[in-house]
């Protein structure tokens, strides 16, 4: 079990008691290659820690171009100097516990790791304990680039917020939030957490200049800053002047509101409010500049609409300019952002293509309508035809991982989405085996059935196999699906794909951790299966 007593303790608060029971398959003890070359290629991290006080602060740690390197798996060095009105740079050179995040703005990938950090001959060196990846919601799309070198400006340390700093926060988009728990000895768990939170344009609420109020919005269900919080309530935040470099460090305690009533935000699920301790506020801290992407969205309309099962409908969205839409690749997502009724400022998601990635007419997204969801239930119940939304670039890196490797794609449910692309993008390719393994409760669940049957029929190298876990009486095997059942593991190994198979994986999460750790019982090595983590599509 890799959470802890106040981790589970939320999570039963919440109402997602079985977390724990899958959870375990996408939390590591070390840094998978992807997530090594993601962090090794970016500009700068985000580290939470304690202060040489006890007072966790959380902070930007930046370097030249390659100033994060990962030797092996289970270490990261940094070349790091420290600016010494960093509120950690003390405790980085005397060692100490830290929660990292990895994120990139521009293309709102995020992965966070904890870990030991210390000094070592001429960089810094971070033994890894714990890692996993993050779902893309709500980032705010940034590009950065780096500005010339010069002094740095005068940093000012107080205990409440003055006028100018509420109104940074006020217009704030983004926050960075670090928390800590120190359990049994030993616990992989103990240590550190950095995370992003992000919102509309003053989603942060300034109460009065020593309260602030966050919003809590739906996430992966880990719960793991909220957890740290239930047991020791000191918590960092830091807001980053995107334009200037400068940096806003805050460290105080925090207490989580689980029904917040008459909030600023009738989005929040929670809220956490905090009373300040300290606020350290540091001009021009970084050599980092960000730009916002806004100009980079497309006004898409919805062209054509079409049931595809009895909770997922596919979302034909065409450039309203008549211009091609943007390539990509099977496997990506749509950030897409819509403005709804009584909601502040525009709500933001990500929606995997399903459509062939050479069809540059029109995107397609296939949704399920999610009771709780906010804006699946928005693209359900209001989008028609002709309709508008704006949307971003595809993006994401959960895409076909070789040219003419076997492929296995796996999925449950609306999971089928990339898969179908991948189907899509292999259907003309004459040297590739591909397996398309798809698991519904029966045909009124199953969405693109038809459009998978063709895309198979037509291609010897492209096989399929539906299971169905309860079918209708009128659903009939070896037409409508091939077996009665659910998806295993071992069901995946007896299709005979071969060594050099590459396995992709979409679905609920429970479905996920089942799958893969079966599949690495059964000899597959890790790094030939692949699959993105989602938090609760709303």
């Amino acid at each position: 079990n890799p959470f802890h007593e106040g981790e589970l303790k939320a999570q039963a608060r919440a109402g997602v008691c079985d977390v724990a029971k899958w959870a375990g398959g996408f939390i590591r003890d070390y840094l998978p290659r992807q997530h090594r070359d993601f962090h090794t290629n970016l500009p700068f991290l985000v580290v939470s820690g304690a202060d040489v006080e006890g007072q966790t602060w959380i902070t930007l740690a930046e370097g030249p171009d390659g100033f994060a390197r990962s030797p092996d798996p289970r270490r990261l060095t940094l070349d790091l100097e420290p600016d010494p009105t960093d509120p950690l740079a003390g405790t980085f050179a005397a060692g100490t516990d830290i929660g990292v995040l990895g994120i990139e703005l521009a293309t709102r990938r995020r992965n966070r790791f904890s870990g030991h950090i210390h000094a070592t001959g001429d960089r810094y060196q971070i033994d890894i304990h714990q890692t996993f990846g993050n779902c893309p919601q709500y980032i705010h799309e940034r590009a950065w680039t780096r500005a010339p070198k010069t002094a740095k400006p005068t940093a000012h340390r107080g205990t409440a917020l003055t006028p100018a700093q509420t109104v940074k926060i006020g217009s704030a988009d983004t926050l960075f939030i670090g928390s800590g728990h120190q359990g049994r000895l030993g616990a992989a768990s103990n240590g550190f957490d950095a995370s992003h939170r992000g919102g509309a344009p003053g989603f942060v609420h300034v109460a009065d200049p020593t309260h602030l109020q966050i919003p809590d919005y739906a996430g992966n269900n880990f719960f793991n800053t909220i957890g740290n919080l239930m047991y020791d309530p000191r918590v960092g935040l830091l807001f980053v002047d995107f334009e200037t470099g400068g940096l806003l460090h805050i460290t105080g305690r925090a207490n989580i509101d689980w029904q917040p009533r008459g909030a600023h935000d009738p989005a929040a699920w929670r809220m956490l409010n905090v009373e300040i301790d300290g606020v350290l506020e540091r001009p021009g801290a970084v050599g980092l500049r960000w730009a916002r992407q806004d100009h980079l969205s497309r006004r898409l309309r919805v062209a054509k609409r079409v049931d595809e099962s009895d909770h997922i409908t596919s979302f034909y969205l065409a450039p309203i300019d008549g211009r091609r839409t943007d390539p990509f690749e099977a496997g990506q997502h749509l950030p897409v952002e819509v403005q709804i009724p009584g909601q502040k400022g525009v709500s933001k998601r990500n929606y995997s293509l399903s459509g062939a990635p050479d069809a540059r007419s029109h995107y397609r997204l296939s949704i399920k309508r999610e009771d709780k969801g906010l804006v699946s239930r928005f693209f359900h119940d209001e989008l028609t035809t002709g309709s508008v939304i704006e949307a971003h670039k595809p993006s994401g890196d959960f895409v076909i991982p070789c040219s003419s490797c076997p492929l296995v794609l796996v999925s449950a449910g609306v999971g089928l989405t990339p898969m179908v692309s991948a189907l899509h993008a292999n259907a003309n390719q004459a040297d590739r085996d591909v397996w398309y393994v798809h698991g519904a409760r029966n045909s009124t669940d199953h969405a693109l059935a038809d459009e998978v049957r063709t895309l198979v029929r037509n291609n010897d190298r492209l096989r399929s196999r539906v299971y169905y876990s309860r079918p209708h009486p009128e659903d009939t095997p070896g037409q409508d699906f091939d077996v009665e059942g659910r998806i295993s593991a071992a069901d995946l190994t007896t299709l005979g794909a071969g060594p050099d198979a590459q396995y992709m994986l979409c679905g609920p999460a429970t479905f996920l951790a089942d799958i893969r750790n079966g599949l690495e019982d059964a000899g597959v090595p890790a790094d030939h299966i692949h699959f993105e983590t989602f938090g609760p599509v709303g």
